[in-house]
C-alpha cells in the first residue's frame, strides 16, 4: 500500500443537501478547519445554522475553479454531489494531491483515476455511506463470523440478502418519502437488477417487476433487486469453498408501495428521458416532503451458511431509525459514516489509492463499533 500525502487538518465538504446531517458536525470537531461549499455562499451559510454550525465552519461558493484555488496538499476533499460529478472533482484533487471521499459506489471515472490517486500519495474513499457503506460493514462482519464458527476450507452453500429503504415513518398512500432527488429514484427503477437466485445468474429488466414480500420483526415490507448485486460476491469475499444459491442486493418499500406506484410503473415502461425528467419533477410537487414528515431507514443484512456435514450458521444485523425534527434518519446514516472515514484519512489510517469503507471484516468490526459509541444503533442476531 502507497504512503498516503500527510493529511493537513483542512476538509472541504462540497455541497449540503439532504444528506448532509450530524456527520458534518462531527468533522467540526476532527478537523482544524472546515470549510462547506455550496451552490452559493449565502445557501452555504443557510445550511451550517440549519445545522447549529454557523461560527465553525467556513461558507463558500462552490464552482471548480474556486476549490481548486484553495486546496492545498493533504486537504480533505467530501463530495456530497451527484456520482457523474465524482470523477471531474477527483480529477481537481489529484492535481492538488488533495485526498477525495464520498458515499457513492465506484464509478468508471473515479476508477480510472486511481492509479494517478495513487501515485500522487491521495487516498480515494469510496462506498462510505449508508447503501453503499453500512451495508458492506454489516456483511463483512458476517461473513467473518461465520467463517470463523464454520472454518474457512469447510464446503458450504450459503444465501446473502440485503436489504435497505428509505420510507415514510407514518406511511402515506404513496407509500414512499423523497429522501434523496426523485429523478434519480425512477432512473434507479429503469436500470435492470443483476444477482443471484437458485445459484443461477438472474436479471431483471424492470427491476419492481421482481418485487416480492420480505418480512421483518413480523412486520411486511416488499423488496426487489437493485442495480448488479454479482460483483459483490467477489467483493465480501467468502471462503472459496462456499457457493452462492441466493445473493441479492435489493431496495425495502413499504406493504403497498407496488400497487400504489402502479401509475409510475406504466410511465416507466414507456417513457423517454424527458418524460421521465418531467415525471420526477410532478412527482416532486405531487408529493412534497414538509417540515413535519419524518422518516423511516430500515436495513437489513442476513447470511444463512449450511455445509455439507450438516452444520449451519446465521447471522442477521438490523438498523431501523426514524428521523426527528433536527435530522433525517437517511442524512445521520450517510453523513456519520462518511465522516467517521474522512476522520481515519485525518488520522493516517487510510492508505494512498483506492478504499472503500468496508474491505475486511476487521475493519468493518472495528469501523461499526466506532458508529456504534457515536450512536448509531442496530443490532446483530446469531443463531
Amino acid at each position: 500500500m502507497a504512503d498516503a500525502v500527510p493529511a493537513s487538518g483542512t476538509v472541504h465538504w462540497i455541497g449540503a443537501g439532504l444528506s448532509t446531517g450530524s456527520g458534518l458536525a462531527s468533522l467540526c470537531g476532527a478537523a482544524a478547519r472546515v470549510r462547506v461549499w455550496h451552490r452559493t455562499e449565502e445557501r452555504a451559510g443557510e445550511a451550517l445554522a440549519a445545522l447549529g454550525l454557523s461560527g465553525r465552519a467556513e461558507p463558500r461558493a462552490y464552482t471548480p475553479e474556486a476549490l481548486a484555488a484553495e486546496l492545498a496538499p493533504g486537504d480533505v476533499v467530501v463530495s456530497m454531489l451527484p456520482a457523474p460529478e465524482h470523477g471531474p472533482l477527483l480529477a481537481v484533487c489529484v492535481a492538488a494531491r488533495a485526498h477525495f471521499a464520498c458515499s457513492s459506489y465506484v464509478s468508471d471515472a473515479v476508477l480510472d483515476q486511481v492509479p494517478a490517486a495513487e501515485a500522487a500519495g491521495v487516498t480515494v474513499l469510496t462506498e462510505a455511506g449508508l447503501d453503499p457503506g453500512i451495508d458492506h460493514l454489516f456483511a463483512h462482519s458476517l461473513i467473518a463470523r461465520a467463517s470463523e464458527a464454520i472454518g474457512p476450507e469447510t464446503a458450504a452453500s450459503y444465501t446473502l440478502t440485503s436489504y435497505c429503504g428509505g420510507v415514510p415513518a407514518v406511511p402515506n398512500d404513496f407509500r414512499y418519502r423523497f429522501s434523496w432527488a426523485p429523478a434519480g429514484v425512477l432512473n434507479a427503477l429503469r436500470s435492470p437488477a443483476r444477482y443471484l437466485a437458485d445459484g443461477a445468474e438472474t436479471t431483471a429488466a424492470r427491476p419492481w417487476e421482481a418485487t416480492r414480500p420480505h418480512v421483518i420483526d413480523g412486520e411486511t415490507f416488499e423488496a426487489y433487486p437493485n442495480r448488479d448485486s454479482v460483483p459483490f460476491v467477489d467483493q465480501y469475499a467468502p471462503p472459496p469453498s462456499w457457493k452462492p444459491l441466493t445473493f441479492v442486493r435489493g431496495t425495502l418499500r413499504l406493504d403497498g408501495w407496488l400497487t400504489a406506484w402502479a401509475p409510475v410503473f406504466e410511465e416507466l415502461r414507456g417513457g423517454d428521458d424527458a418524460r421521465i425528467a418531467a415525471l420526477a419533477r410532478e412527482l416532486a410537487a405531487r408529493h412534497p416532503t414538509t417540515e413535519a414528515d419524518r422518516d423511516r431507514v430500515v436495513l437489513e443484512v442476513a447470511l444463512d451458511v449450511r455445509a455439507g456435514s450438516g452444520e449451519s450458521w446465521t447471522g442477521r444485523y438490523l438498523l431501523d431509525l426514524v428521523g426527528t425534527a433536527e435530522e433525517s434518519a437517511m442524512a445521520r446514516l450517510v453523513s456519520r459514516p462518511l465522516a467517521l472515514g474522512v476522520r481515519h484519512i485525518l488520522d493516517g489510517s487510510l492508505p494512498a489509492g483506492l478504499n472503500r469503507a468496508a474491505e475486511t471484516g476487521e475493519r468493518s468490526e472495528a469501523w461499526l463499533a466506532e458508529l456504534a459509541e457515536e450512536g448509531v444503533e442496530f443490532t446483530l442476531r446469531v443463531g
